[in-house]
């Protein structure tokens, strides 16, 4: 951990127990529950003799300032057991902390002192208050809480703060959380009718509307032209498959928690596919295969079903049925390495045609944790090689990457991309796996040169990962403001009047249509105004008013999405240059 992160811990640490004062001056009979420092801050449980309100939290926050300006120190001691349990006799929270510290073999107890409050605790701590600013902290949250996570116990009082160490980074993350809320793909999503969850399909499984469809279909058919040029082919496999199947594949039972239940055909179990990979394989081994075969690029968008706890189900991020931007490649060994960098290359591609640059993504490599060997499949040698080859195909690209202890696959080290939005929000999007263990499994086998028999390697690749996932990272980064090319809607029409411009509008709008742009016209027997405003609610990239000049003939005068001041141009200009920012993708 670096030195600022070091005082970052220590002064939300501290914070955390200022809180705990102020809060205790108000409620001297308070029980404290647990209180750890979190991301971005701090929180602590509180049993109080009545339920708050986050009107509390001036006052709070005035009394821990007013703390802070007193310079407190914070000092270290250890106590024993008997001491411990006499300064909480009225504590049963912190009674029963100090009685499992015993039970555990500790000799004595941590306790921090600043001015009046003694409080069980490790730390670490500033050593006074004057090391915190007190306009870089703020409180934000009172959620309710079960003692040590238990629903069979009390429910206390949760308070969350956030506290960093400038007020311009404080400042800078409250305008990030608020932004965060309206870019919500959620609400977005609701907002411009793009997808909807119903009870009676059942939670995890999204419906796409028709506008939604657009944005999913242009993805999709962006991915197989741009897979066509990189030298993929196209297969297309069932959405269920025999146990045998997976069996061989090590996903049973492995992988088995994360599958849907098994049901009987015949009298054999039956699965959803969670993955594609071992229907590839079969693919593959169908035919025997040379080297001069390989590199070959099996791609699919195939849909796989996961067993998603009902807990961890998050809008379109972790959802039961995705749509998989997937695709594995079969060479030789000694084509590995290439191949995986140009893996690294295609996701570079699709994300810089997306206006990401190298700041804005970096790769995770899960690696195996040793000490829990029994969790992984295979030969550790392999595992090795496998791991050597990605990292060298990482160094070559020159993406950033951090490791990740306890983060491989079941049957081998992988690598995930993480892409940060435009308000700083950080999403896994793609996992890619260079595998050497499958074609042991499944004897994905090529004839060499030499006329010999050789395992190829496997890559696995999702650049644009679920669709899913994807679409609900886009809403947030663009705001729901896509570009032209992925805009349900691309050019709205508005008729001034509905009795006499809706007709010639129509006629107007068709000629857009017909030359590849998806247009809409508002028919409402209502205010030109109220048009303009709802498809600028909807986020349309072009809105036409429609009425006696444009319908002559004369030029358009087009607003343009995010700008006051209209533009006037053609006709014929304006379907140009809409259709180039369509094809070119822009």
């Amino acid at each position: 951990m670096s030195q600022d992160k070091q005082r970052l811990e220590k002064i939300r640490h501290s914070l955390s127990h200022l809180m705990s004062m102020a809060v205790l001056e108000i409620y001297p009979k308070a029980g404290l529950g647990v209180g750890p420092v979190i991301d971005n801050g701090f929180y602590q449980d509180y049993d109080l003799p009545e339920s708050i309100s986050e009107e509390i939290f001036s006052k709070l926050e005035k009394r821990m300032k007013e703390m802070i300006k007193q310079k407190i120190d914070f000092v270290q001691h250890n106590v024993d057991f008997d001491n411990a349990l006499s300064e909480y006799k009225d504590d049963p929270y912190k009674s029963e902390l100090i009685r499992d510290l015993k039970k555990a073999g500790e000799e004595n107890v941590s306790f921090y002192r600043s001015d009046w409050f003694e409080n069980l605790c490790k730390g670490p701590h500033v050593k006074n208050t004057l090391e915190i600013n007190p306009e870089a902290f703020k409180l934000t949250q009172i959620a309710g809480a079960y003692w040590r996570g238990s629903e069979k116990n009390k429910m206390l009082t949760r308070i969350y703060g956030v506290a960093f160490a400038t007020k311009e980074e404080l400042e800078k993350y409250l305008w990030r959380e608020e932004e965060a809320k309206k870019r919500d793909h959620r609400k977005l999503g609701q907002e411009l009718d793009l997808f909807i969850f119903a009870e009676d399909v059942g939670p995890g499984l999204p419906l796409w509307t028709p506008r939604g469809t657009i944005i999913k279909d242009e993805l999709e058919k962006w991915a197989k032209e741009t897979e066509e040029q990189w030298g993929y082919v196209r297969v297309s496999t069932p959405h269920i498959a025999r146990h045998t199947l997976y069996e061989t594949s090590g996903h049973l039972p492995y992988y088995k928690d994360d599958m849907y239940r098994p049901m009987d055909i015949d009298g054999e179990d039956y699965y959803l596919k969670g993955m594609n990979c071992p229907h590839h394989h079969m693919i593959f081994k169908s035919s025997p295969k040379s080297y001069r075969d390989l590199p070959l690029r099996f791609a699919e968008y195939g849909m796989v079903y996961r067993y998603e706890q009902s807990g961890v189900l998050f809008g379109l991020m972790r959802v039961r049925a995705i749509n998989q931007n997937d695709a594995h490649i079969y060479c030789a060994l000694e084509q590995a390495e290439e191949e995986f960098l140009q893996v690294l290359k295609l996701h570079e591609y699709y994300y810089n045609k997306l206006g990401l640059t190298k700041n804005d993504y970096h790769i995770v490599i899960g690696l195996p944790d040793e000490a829990k060997r029994d969790k992984y499949h295979g030969d550790k040698a392999l595992w090795d090689k496998a791991e050597k080859m990605m990292r060298g195909a990482i160094e070559k690209s020159e993406i950033k990457s951090v490791e990740d202890v306890g983060g491989a696959a079941f049957y081998g080290p992988k690598i995930d991309f993480v892409i940060t939005s435009s308000i700083g929000r950080e999403f896994a999007i793609s996992t890619n796996q260079l595998d050497l263990y499958m074609p042991t499994r499944f004897n994905l086998e090529y004839t060499d040169r030499d006329g010999a028999k050789k395992l190829c390697a496997v890559i696995h690749r999702a650049p644009l990962g679920s669709h899913e996932r994807f679409i609900g990272f886009l809403i947030e980064h663009f705001a729901g403001a896509f570009p032209v090319w992925l805009s349900p809607v691309q050019v709205c029409f508005a008729p001034v009047s509905t009795d006499k411009h809706l007709d010639g509008t129509k006629k107007l709008a068709q000629e857009f249509k017909d030359a590849g742009i998806r247009v809409e016209v508002d028919k409402a027997d209502e205010t030109v105004g109220n048009k303009v405003r709802k498809a600028i609610a909807q986020k349309v990239p072009y809105i036409l008013v429609v009425g006696d000049k444009e319908l002559s003939g004369e030029d358009l005068m087009i607003r343009v999405r995010g700008e006051e001041k209209q533009i006037k141009m053609g006709k014929d200009e304006f379907v140009s240059k809409v259709k180039e920012e369509i094809e070119k993708r822009k």
